[in-house]
């Protein structure tokens, strides 16, 4: 069939089902729906057999509707409706969620029900946007799949939403504002907190105060050792602090300052001078998501910084991004960052994790990228922020690539890649460094980095793609910034094996994998066929001659009179919007010693 998505963003939902539906032989169209002129001109165009809407916030067109069946993925049980099924749901402590998808009608989520699956929620649900990459876009592709199956019988009939009905458990609410999100601090328990933030996560944050500062809380951890008065910051890690509630802590890693609190609305900043003779000690950045300490900057002076050591063994719930645990031979490193985004200081403490791993008298290491996310590269959000986004971005892309330097260099261990869930760009790319790559089935990869302003990229992909798909192949994928399924991956070799199940399931398997690697009669022989295979590449081409090449193009992109990626990286990290006022950035300075 002829498919048409219209989709507020082609998110990591619609991109699974695009592949997912292609895979089954249909022909997908997708149409970014920032307007009904621009539904009803993607319908003219294209001329549909059906429609699906995986993530569209505007209503359909009552002559596209009325016409053509349209096919609404709604994150919620039947008979919910509403803009904030999953806030709502998580905010209530829900026991089971689901997704219903329903067919497009004059009441938003109101039409007749085509499928509909459920799924269990913890006590303390995971964040929103976490539950909606996972459990949420799991059950829409159920939905979706047998929603289409259904369509194309031609007998199907859809069930009318009819409140009568015992499995009709949902209802209708409203959008959920501010005042419904807003902590009390003398007063909500740390689940109660906890759950507030996660379901304002990854948008749009809860509106709090710090140091007087109007701020949007993200990244909620419990913590169950800290404690201090009610709201007190108590702590900092890794980039994140910690808030005391009345019964133990609460870790939140990210802020966002509200734009309207903006020093930029200043007359100075306003002004041909700029910030250049401003003297203040303290100039948050707005409306960008940044590290709670990185915002907060000069603010938490006299805040302990309390380090917890990777190998830290721990019978109590904490905030940490990086972890190392030995196990059957295999040394394991967990790194969990949010979003997927890496910057310069997280690329150095995994690269020090991983050197610590290689020093350990294991056989296997195994790079666990987090849940939602395996890596997706460089911290475009740091580098927004940073005085100097252009000198930031290579600051960046160096450290991620000493990451890939050292991983592509042990020849004292075997390394496995763990993808529990989604990577892009220079995050695909880190994967292909290790000896073997796995997969859970469903994540989707864009390994591509030039729909970022034209950006070359780097990370050693010019040795690492090729030597695992081809040169041909690596021109593909790099060029056609598509994003690309788990059968395809395996099939051309990105990865080499693909285990099904969820995030737990999946690490499972890997750990046995890992172990029954370590545990090989032939493992000193696998060993030295690997450091054979290096040697001969080496001298083929060195390492630091791919190193040079790619850091030479990015140079350009960073540093060039063509501003392509700065403007791209200014879009993705304001969602489109333009930013709030800022003075423009210095001229970069010549830097004739950056090194390469």
């Amino acid at each position: 069939m002829n498919i048409l998505f219209l989709t507020t963003a082609h998110n990591s939902l619609s991109q699974r089902l695009l592949i997912e539906l292609s895979g089954r032989g249909h022909r997908i169209s997708v149409t970014i729906a920032d307007g009904e002129a621009a539904m009803r001109d993607a319908v003219a165009g294209e001329n549909p057999d059906l429609i699906i809407a995986p993530m569209l916030k505007a209503p359909v067109p009552e002559e596209i509707w009325s016409k053509r069946v349209c096919l609404i993925v709604h994150p919620g049980i039947m008979g919910d409706r509403g803009p904030s099924s999953l806030d709502w749901a998580i905010t209530g402590g829900e026991k089971r969620w689901g997704v219903t998808v329903l067919q497009a009608a004059a009441e938003m989520d109101a039409g007749p029900i085509w499928a509909s699956h459920e799924f269990p929620l913890p006590r303390v649900a995971d964040a929103k946007g976490s539950l909606y990459r996972n459990e949420v876009t799991d059950a829409a592709v159920k939905g979706v799949l047998e929603a289409v199956e259904k369509f194309e019988s031609r007998r199907f009939r859809p069930s009318p939403l009819d409140y009568s009905r015992p499995e009709m458990r949902g209802r209708l609410r409203p959008a959920m504002r501010q005042k419904d999100r807003a902590i009390d601090w003398m007063r909500d328990r740390t689940d109660d907190v906890v759950r507030k933030i996660r379901a304002a996560d990854s948008a749009p944050g809860v509106l709090d105060t710090l140091f007087g500062l109007p701020v949007f809380l993200y990244g909620a951890h419990h913590e169950d050792r800290l404690k201090g008065a009610p709201g007190a910051i108590v702590a900092r890690r890794d980039g994140a602090i910690c808030r005391a509630t009345i019964d133990g802590a609460v870790w939140i890693t990210h802020l966002k300052l509200r734009n309207e609190a903006h020093p930029d609305n200043c007359d100075l900043a306003r002004s041909e001078t700029g910030c250049a003779h401003c003297d203040a000690a303290f100039c948050p950045t707005a409306g960008i998501k940044l590290p709670a300490a990185q915002l907060l900057g000069p603010l938490l002076r006299g805040v302990p910084e309390i380090v917890l050591p990777v190998v830290a063994e721990l019978d109590y719930r904490t905030y940490r991004e990086i972890r190392y645990v030995e196990r059957d031979g295999v040394g394991h490193v967990y790194f969990e960052f949010y979003n997927g985004a890496m910057s310069t200081e997280q690329c150095y403490r995994l690269r020090d994790a991983f050197l610590f791993a290689r020093s350990r008298p294991t056989r296997v290491i195994a790079l666990h990228g987090g849940r939602d996310f395996f890596s997706n590269g460089i911290h475009l959000n740091v580098i927004e922020a940073a005085d100097d986004p252009a000198l930031e971005s290579w600051r960046n892309i160096n450290a991620i690539d000493d990451v890939v330097h050292e991983i592509l260099n042990t020849m004292s261990h075997v390394v496995v890649a763990s993808m529990r869930g989604n990577a892009g760009a220079g995050g695909a790319i880190l994967a292909l460094a290790a000896d073997r790559v796995f997969a859970r089935d469903g994540v989707v990869l864009n390994p591509h980095y030039k729909s970022m302003g034209g950006l070359y990229g780097s990370e050693y992909w010019t040795y690492a793609l090729p030597r695992r798909v081809g040169a041909e192949r690596a021109r593909e994928l790099t060029e056609a910034c598509r994003p690309m399924g788990m059968t395809e991956a395996k099939a051309i070799g990105f990865v080499d094996e693909v285990f099904a199940g969820d995030a737990d399931a999946f690490e499972r398997q890997v750990a046995a994998q890992a172990a029954a690697i370590a545990q090989r009669a032939d493992f000193w022989n696998l060993l030295r066929e690997k450091h054979d295979r290096r040697v001969r590449d080496e001298r083929a081409k060195p390492l630091a001659a791919y190193r040079a090449e790619e850091l030479a193009r990015m140079k350009v992109n960073f540093f060039g009179p063509d501003p392509a990626y700065h403007l791209a990286r200014e879009k993705f990290v304001f969602k489109g919007r333009a930013p709030s006022t800022r003075p423009p950035r210095a001229a970069a300075p010549e830097r004739m010693t950056l090194a390469m």
